[in-house]
């Protein structure tokens, strides 16, 4: 499992011009799955990302959580995240798990987020989207999980 974070202002994502998720101060997750992938990577990956202290103190320094500023989530499935472009000149997917497999991944994946507390809007699975964000800082992860 992956998953690229960014701390935003605010971001949201449209689909033939209808807001299917809009949040302010919080994470865009743009997340995938391979082969292979588990609910135990989504909980353990939930868990990390409720946790993480992103957000700066009085003192300036990264030491607030999610929860401390009142912040929420905005999760974006991006299959794209497992493309290989070492070959080639066009991207391939074969090792981003095939829709059967991922729809249920990140339904949970979505779930285990609420069972944080956590405000949790989302995109689409496999619809084109249009994501806006204000990336602040900016802050940039890539969290990856792989099968224990």
């Amino acid at each position: 499992m992956r998953v690229v974070l960014q701390r935003v202002s605010s971001a949201s994502v449209t689909i033939s011009g209808r807001v299917t998720g809009s949040i302010e101060k919080g994470y865009l997750l743009l997340a995938g799955w391979t082969h292979g992938d588990s609910v135990a990577q989504n909980a353990w990956m939930a868990e990390k990302i409720a946790g993480l202290r992103l957000f700066s103190d009085a003192e300036g320094k990264m030491n607030l959580a999610l929860a401390d500023v009142g912040g929420a989530v905005l999760v974006v499935s991006q299959f794209t995240l497992y493309g290989d472009t070492e070959k080639g000149r066009r991207p391939s997917f074969i090792a981003a798990a095939k829709p059967e497999e991922a729809i249920p991944l990140y339904e949970d994946f979505v779930a285990q987020l609420r069972k944080t507390g956590l405000k949790v809007e989302t995109g689409e699975f496999g619809a084109m989207m249009d994501v806006a964000l204000v990336n602040d800082g900016p802050v940039t992860l890539v969290l990856e999980r792989g099968a224990a």
